[in-house]
């Protein structure tokens, strides 16, 4: 029993660091698409947000399809959807097809949270190292998305996204291989589906906060590049290399938390990582040379890097498929608007201008864990 528990949690370990690579290079692939194709703000912003879509709508589908059809069965058809995602974008340059990929994508990205997620968080021996610990590989797999991508590229510009399609073929064949449930969930005591956590204030607090984690990081994953670029800040490969930076300072605060700095206070640390965002991404923003704007971002990046897993591991004993399966996918509403509404605006007033809209999300995860330790505080907790 042990022995299946740790391979079960070094699966979403595994799994996770692929779903890193895959997913956070989509902001990348975006880039390279909106020169390819001369895509506008906003088509490249409606890619971000219809992969968003997917993750949403897979995570729903995540905690409800096993109990139908079988948890292996499930990830089968959801998880396959990086590689066939990024395949349609090697080969299609058709606004249509492009969005459809896209959605496939975001749909591989959220049944590879909710296993991930619930693998690792039943499975570890501790749960909130595990979270680090699970959420450091995928930072792993952010980090070296930008080399791979590179080098790639130097064949042609078709290459990095046939390569981020074998990455996800890889990761399908590991949950292939984990001795998933292949039989539809029963419950043991034949009750229906507790859903008594949607009366929580706690819980909604909670979903708040991770929705503006979801909301400031996907806007900054998936519009820095471009940003750069177009302001002139960084140019050239070494602006693809800003994803390198902001998940290499996320690597080494989740090893952090994990190894040599263990959360006592979870909402009040919160508080203090959402400070620290608000007060980095005003500088961030703010930078008009290569130095600072590195700097700066890879402090955001820094500060933003606990944000999810430790407000994850605040669900504590209220953790199960049901629950995940309702909080990341509202959560990750904020994947879907900060980068569409981004988009928009800077088709208006220019993306410079646009980019500062992300600190409202940047200040409601200060303002949401305030709330929260406020709550556990009156109850007693």
């Amino acid at each position: 029993m042990e022995q299946q528990r740790r391979r079960l949690a070094a699966t979403g370990y595994l799994a996770f660091l692929f779903s890193g690579l895959c997913a956070i290079s989509a902001g990348v692939v975006v880039s390279i698409l909106k020169e390819k194709y001369q895509l506008s703000f906003g088509m490249s912003g409606t890619l971000l947000s219809l992969m968003s879509v997917g993750n949403m709508a897979a995570s729903f589908a995540a905690g409800l399809l096993p109990g139908k059809i079988g948890t292996k069965k499930t990830v089968a058809l959801l998880c396959i959807g990086y590689f066939v995602g990024y395949l349609l974008t090697a080969f299609f340059s058709q606004v249509g097809i492009l969005m459809g990929a896209f959605l496939l994508i975001g749909i591989a990205k959220g049944c590879a949270i909710n296993n991930c997620t619930v693998l690792v968080g039943n499975n570890a021996a501790d749960r909130a190292k595990g979270m680090s610990l699970m959420h450091a590989f995928y930072a792993v797999g952010a980090m070296v998305g930008p080399f791979v991508i590179t080098a790639l590229a130097m064949i042609n510009n078709t290459m990095p996204m046939l390569g981020l399609a074998l990455g996800g073929l890889v990761m399908w064949l590991i949950f292939m291989a984990a001795g998933l449930d292949n039989k539809p969930a029963k419950k043991a005591d034949g009750k229906t589906t507790d859903f008594s956590f949607l009366k929580d204030l706690r819980f909604w607090l909670l979903t708040g906060l991770i929705f503006f984690q979801n909301s400031a990081e996907t806007a900054v994953t998936g519009w820095l590049v471009t940003y750069y670029k177009d302001s002139a800040i960084l140019s050239g490969t070494l602006s693809t290399y800003t994803v390198t930076i902001m998940w290499g300072a996320t690597l080494a605060a989740r090893l952090l938390i994990a190894f040599v700095f263990p959360i006592k206070n979870t909402f009040k640390a919160l508080a203090i990582m959402g400070a620290g965002c608000v007060v980095l991404y005003f500088g961030l923003v703010s930078a008009v040379t290569p130095v600072m704007a590195i700097v700066m971002l890879a402090g955001f990046a820094f500060a933003m890097a606990g944000v999810n897993p430790v407000g994850m591991a605040g669900v504590g004993k209220q953790m199960n498929a049901t629950t995940v399966g309702v909080l990341i996918p509202l959560a990750a509403l904020g994947q879907i608007v900060m980068p569409w509404i981004i988009g928009i605006a800077a088709d208006g007033i220019g993306l410079q201008a646009a980019m500062w809209l992300n600190l409202i999300p940047c200040v409601g995860i200060v303002v949401m864990s305030i709330w929260i330790m406020m709550l556990d505080k009156k109850k007693g907790i």
